[in-house]
């Protein structure tokens, strides 16, 4: 077992901040062959830095800002360059507009663009090289310039048509970085408009009271929630059924979609609509709410995703001044439906699953209903 492999079992071990979250089960074999299009170039070091210059590789995940190399590590590519060292291969993904996400290596090409644009002095460097110390790259010897800017990279690219949930799966298995949650490959993978908004509202002071801090912030299970909300609350089931229960398809579709619309209108649009559902939430369950619970004064359990699902969205429909009103009955309507068998087994079991998600969503219809 690799550190990758130890350091992503045992984040999944601390993922218990949630129940009714289905495993990811799925296999690269599961794809058809021709499917999983992965095409290898080779570049130079100058060719890859000018690109990111231009802003052709997305370079900027949320999760990277946390591991970012020392200037001794950072010397040590360096030197490997100079020293004309073969580097280990890279891994990218393509996205449709033509850019490219770095799957693996981001690091080292961080560490080589910084260097060429001279933010970066070496250290570190022993013996015949020491003299080397402390220069950055302009007060090189043009020679050693050269071989820097000349030195060739094998770039492994990951085709856009690539299905997401197989995008996903590659991303896995090559990141030699630190172990990601499927939501931390989501928010390199699409970044932009769409994970900006979702790191801003698992900060909005109304989802955090809601969740009472319930959620692992580190892993993003706090984004991916509210990730589910904004595809069930802008594709519905239907969406849903159109991705054939493919929550990885679904979940990225609707990040697409979420950074097609642009960062001023998910901040106009959504942005108050999830405020006021997960206040009339708290508002009607305080410290229960997303959880399974018999009585307000009873054990509290982990949030479940599927109840946030449906309760989130849900509650959109409703004026705070409305849900204030009607507290106790909307209480006591949900307790019932809870107590629900059928409602039980669709947020319980086989969560992801096209008919549970229906059989749930039908219920929270039928509950509209009656409230109206």
């Amino acid at each position: 077992m690799t550190e990758a492999d130890a350091g992503l079992n045992s984040q999944r071990q601390k993922q218990t901040d949630v129940e009714g979250l289905d495993a990811n089960t799925f296999d690269l074999g599961e794809y058809p062959i021709d499917s999983l299009l992965i095409r290898s170039e080779t570049r130079t070091v100058y060719e890859v830095v000018r690109r990111m210059n231009n802003n052709q590789y997305i370079l900027d995940p949320d999760f990277q800002r946390d591991f970012v190399w020392d200037e001794k590590k950072q010397s040590k590519l360096i030197e490997s360059a100079l020293m004309r060292i073969p580097l280990p291969v890279f891994y990218l993904a393509e996205e449709r507009d033509g850019r490219v996400v770095v799957v693996d290596g981001l690091q080292r090409l961080s560490t080589f663009q910084s260097y060429l644009k001279n933010e970066l002095r070496l250290r570190g460097f022993k013996g015949n090289s020491k003299e080397l110390n402390g220069l950055r790259f302009d007060e090189l010897p043009p020679k050693l310039q050269n071989r820097i800017e000349d030195t060739q990279l094998i770039l492994y690219i990951i085709d856009a048509k690539v299905p997401d949930r197989a995008r996903l799966d590659i991303f896995e298995r090559v990141n030699s970085g630190v172990a990601l949650s499927r939501q931390q490959m989501r928010n390199c993978l699409y970044v932009g408009a769409a994970t900006r908004w979702l790191r801003e509202q698992a900060r909005n002071p109304s989802f955090v009271e809601a969740t009472d801090q319930g959620l692992n912030s580190l892993t993003m299970r706090d984004r991916e929630v509210i990730n589910r909300f904004c595809g069930f609350y802008l594709s519905g089931v239907a969406g849903y059924r159109q991705c054939k229960g493919d929550i990885d398809e679904f979940l990225a579709e609707t990040l697409r979609q979420m950074n097609d619309m642009g960062a001023e209108q998910l901040s106009r649009e959504l942005t108050p609509i999830f405020e006021r559902s997960m206040r009339n939430n708290y508002h009607v369950f305080g410290k229960h709410a997303f959880r399974k619970h018999t009585s307000p004064d009873g054990k509290r359990n982990v949030i479940n995703i599927a109840l946030f699902d449906v309760y989130s969205v849900l509650m959109t429909r409703y004026s705070e001044h409305f849900v204030a009103e009607n507290k106790e009955v909307f209480y006591q309507r949900f307790q019932d439906l809870q107590a629900d068998t059928a409602f039980y087994y669709a947020i319980t079991i086989s969560t992801n699953d096209v008919r549970n998600v229906e059989a749930r969503f039908a219920q929270i219809d039928a509950f509209h209903a009656l409230i109206n």
